[in-house]
């Protein structure tokens, strides 16, 4: 019988190519955060391979972290990635369900009830279907903030998570074994916080740490994740990520990513009007030193740039200081933001 090693050539190195181009896309989305893409980036290529286990979703992921870090951008990215969009994925916001009666939302009221036809259940097989795409068959289902459901929620979720079915009150059914399914979560954020940036006693005083190693960051993670969930439920987990701090590079490319987005906006909405941008030296060092949060993560960076950038251009804009074709430049000086306008 002759055998063959698919290595350097052929099906293997295809497979590899295929692997590096899903994570280099992913990682010039989501920045900082590449332990993030090692863990996603796998079930894709078992789905994609059909070797998926049969009866399951594709995945179910659990990200932790403190607020800021990634988390959510994280699956807007894969959905980007994969279907050309960050909004072609099914979100569940979790903080609408700390109620136990509100989790008929999900899968509607069953006949006989009050209400039973104007309750339309949020998770049907035709909005799951429709997460998904031409360009690839995975719907993204995120669960966000699952610490803030209610248990019976949480309960329901067992049988999806599991068997990839769940039983709507009409009696239909819904199928997920092609779905990736996450859920975020900033249970054990503080304590993370903590340990990275004491803020009493001798500790405080003490020159910052480098972040904490990944495997104690998230052993700190899961210890709130098994006080919060049964059992059961966290057994139902395939992975775990949990997202470190953004440090200072990190925050830089995210510096980048805003303002290219804002200089797009531009371009787009305003047409023979726009006007281009330009961030001196010391603009750059001024919004990371406002911007940059421990506790904030990269939301306090946009902020940043929105009060001291976006909305000082936005109001040159409306009274019609800015004209076409002419170069908006932000700059600091003893540490004060000012707008110059070079024509």
């Amino acid at each position: 019988m002759r055998t063959h090693t698919l290595t350097g050539r052929g099906r293997r190195a295809k497979f590899l190519d295929d692997h590096d181009g899903l994570a280099a896309r992913m990682s010039r989305l989501l920045v900082g955060q590449s332990d993030a893409i090692e863990t996603i980036v796998p079930f894709i290529q078992m789905h994609q391979a059909g070797l998926s286990p049969e009866g399951r979703p594709i995945g179910v992921v659990l990200l932790l972290g403190p607020t800021g870090t990634g988390k959510t951008r994280t699956v807007e990215a894969l959905a980007e990635v994969l279907h050309g969009t960050s909004k072609n994925l099914m979100k569940v916001d979790c903080g609408e369900f700390q109620m136990e009666h509100e989790v008929a939302k999900l899968i509607g009221a069953p006949p006989g009830y009050l209400g039973h036809r104007e309750t339309q259940p949020m998770l049907t097989q035709a909005k799951i279907n429709a997460a998904a795409s031409d360009s690839s068959d995975i719907s993204l289902l995120l669960f966000d903030e699952i610490e803030k459901a209610a248990s019976s929620m949480t309960r329901l979720l067992l049988g999806i998570l599991d068997k990839a079915t769940l039983r709507l009150g009409d009696n239909s059914t819904v199928n997920f074994e092609r779905t990736l399914i996450f859920l975020t979560s900033n249970l054990g954020a503080k304590s993370i916080q903590r340990i990275n940036k004491p803020d009493f006693g001798f500790e405080a005083m003490l020159p910052p740490k480098e972040p904490e190693e990944g495997a104690r960051l998230q052993s700190i993670g899961m210890a709130a994740v098994r006080q919060k969930f049964s059992p059961e439920f966290v057994n139902r987990i395939d992975s775990v990520i949990t997202y470190k701090a953004l440090d200072r590079d990190a925050c830089e490319v995210i510096l980048d990513q805003i303002l290219s987005a804002f200089a797009r906006l531009i371009q787009q909405r305003l047409g023979l009007r726009a006007f281009r941008l330009q961030c001196t030296a010391a603009g750059r060092n001024q919004l990371l030193e406002i911007g940059i949060s421990v506790e904030y993560g990269a939301r306090e960076l946009k902020r940043t740039v929105q009060r001291n950038f976006i909305q000082p251009v936005a109001a040159l804009v409306s009274s019609g200081q800015i004209p076409p074709g002419s170069t908006v430049i932000l700059d600091a000086k003893g540490g004060e933001f000012c707008i110059l306008l070079r024509q």
